[in-house]
């Protein structure tokens, strides 16, 4: 018997609790969108890869939240890339706490691999029953009387099937089932926790905002640019005129960290024991099986993720967007490294050119990836000259207005004014921490979430606001496909106004086994 294959704890039938004198009705009695606010959010994730498990393990730490199912098309295995030595099972057992020092030691990594020259990871735990144990073992160690055990599922069509009291989803698959799986999530009057990027496709961001809409139920994306200090800092600094008007924008990432670039693999490969590939493809068009395409690698791949800025420009522009209220913008095109029909470029620059509003002037927007940066502005002090040199921290952003310029993170953070002045100081490194308590802090965009489920107000990255997000830096995936080729954007129609050939890409016509 291997690791995953533990027997179960059987789930417990548990009442609703009384709240001012009444009696809570499951939702699906009552088909309301909304759980009392006295009331646990009942949750399950899709997809239970590096990133599902992470957010999972903040899920089943926050006490409006219980945890009763998991799906994944991957039974088990301890191929997923982490950001550190063993990190997934370390982070486990430290959710966990006291007496779990050695849970799971046959979850624990086999060793690293490396994907790239640049890039070595370290191999970790993944799959719908590495979680269920997880699950159970967090409830079962505080001996919640509310616990029912959790479920693990292989399609999430079951799932939301079976799971009759269920009333949120976090979705954490590969970018090309974000759409799917929300949309069909949302049609069963659940609410839905979405990991970055939103979508695979323009026209699937705004059917999803459009469902959002329609079924009344709370939707957001684990993104914290818009509710950041940061983000707030520089807002108020450009709206004080720190640098006059704003007409420049650039971002620069140091990804990918995976494979782009490259040719489809010729040869076909046998099928992981406990996998289902035909469903991992899903939507995407069929193809044999090959380790090119996952875990983590998927990203780089046309059919599958959205490349180095789906990855990254969900972060910052939906700051950017914040800051500067920007609409879609007017039009957009690439320059980029060598092209491959089905993997984006090693390195690209995407331009992208936004509408003025109001009194504000247009805005040009500039992004950077595989190494590439802007030039180095003149008078930039030398503790800030490793913005602009290679390695994978330097990564930036850079807001240019008409009497100067913000220099920060690339999420903002630290942001600094040129030339300086004491009105606009730069504020001091943050000791990571949760209020003196230890841990890492809480995410304040789930938090906005839970509060949307409970019958509060809209996340500040629900699908609706993050639609338009969303759509601009796809456009600028797209422009990375056809590289020295301007689009000119309709965003009120959603098509490029100048190309059918950029149109057919602006959604991906799903197999019919998996349409949605």
């Amino acid at each position: 018997m291997n690791g995953f294959e533990e027997v179960r704890i059987s789930r417990r039938v548990f009442a609703g609790a009384a709240a001012a004198g009444f009696m809570i009705v499951p939702r699906h009695v009552l088909g309301s969108p909304f759980v009392p606010p006295s009331d646990k959010i009942t949750l399950a994730t899709i997809g239970l890869g590096r990133q599902g498990q992470a957010v999972t393990m903040s899920l089943l730490a926050r006490p409006e939240i219980q945890v009763v199912a998991v799906c994944d098309v991957n039974r088990g295995s301890k191929d997923y890339i982490e950001y550190g030595d063993n990190a997934l099972l370390v982070a486990a057992r430290r959710l966990l706490g006291s007496g779990y020092e050695n849970w799971a030691e046959d979850l624990a990594s086999p060793g690293k691999v490396r994907l790239t020259p640049e890039f070595e990871s370290s191999l970790g735990m993944g799959g719908r029953e590495p979680a269920r144990r997880l699950v159970e073992a967090y409830y079962s160690a505080r001996k919640q009387s509310a616990y029912k055990g959790c479920t693990a599922y292989p399609d999430y069509r079951e799932l939301l099937e079976k799971e009759k009291d269920l009333d949120a989803v976090y979705v954490a698959t590969p970018d090309h089932w974000h759409a799917p799986i929300s949309i069909a999530a949302m049609r069963s009057r659940k609410h839905v926790l979405c990991q970055k990027p939103m979508s695979h496709s323009i026209r699937d961001a705004h059917r999803m905002a459009a469902t959002a809409r329609e079924m009344k139920v709370a939707t957001g994306l684990p993104v914290n640019n818009p509710s950041s200090e940061s983000t707030r800092l520089i807002a108020s600094w450009i709206a004080d005129g720190a640098i006059g008007a704003v007409r420049e924008v650039h971002n620069w990432s140091s990804r990918p960290f995976w494979p782009q670039g490259v040719e489809r693999p010729r040869e076909a490969q046998p099928v992981p024991e406990g996998f289902n590939w035909d469903m991992w493809l899903g939507p995407a068009p069929e193809r044999p099986f090959n380790h090119a395409y996952l875990p983590f690698v998927w990203r780089g791949w046309y059919d599958f993720g959205c490349g180095s800025f789906g990855d990254m420009g969900c972060y910052s522009f939906a700051g950017v967007f914040k800051i500067l209220d920007l609409a879609p913008p007017l039009s957009v095109e690439a320059c980029s490294s060598e092209s491959f029909e089905e993997t984006y470029p090693k390195a690209s620059i995407v331009h992208l050119n936004y509408p003025g509003r109001d009194s504000r002037p247009p805005v040009h927007m500039a992004w950077y990836d595989g190494g590439l940066r802007p030039p180095r502005p003149a008078g930039i002090a030398a503790d800030d000259d490793h913005f602009f040199q290679k390695g994978e921290a330097n990564e930036g952003i850079l807001y240019m207005g008409d009497k100067g310029l913000i220099l920060a993170g690339f999420n903002g953070d630290r942001p600094r004014v040129y030339p300086d002045n004491p009105k606009y100081a730069r504020p001091p490194a943050r000791q990571r921490g949760n209020g003196g308590q230890g841990g890492p802090p809480r995410d304040a965009a789930i938090d906005q979430w839970i509060g949307a489920c409970k019958g509060g107000p809209p996340s500040l990255t629900n699908f609706e606001a993050q639609c338009p997000v969303t759509e601009a830096f796809l456009l600028g995936c797209l422009a990375q496909r056809f590289p020295g080729e301007r689009f000119e954007w309709d965003a009120a129609n959603v098509r490029v106004t100048n190309s059918e050939k950029a149109n057919q890409y602006l959604e991906q016509a799903p197999r019919s086994a998996y349409k949605v």
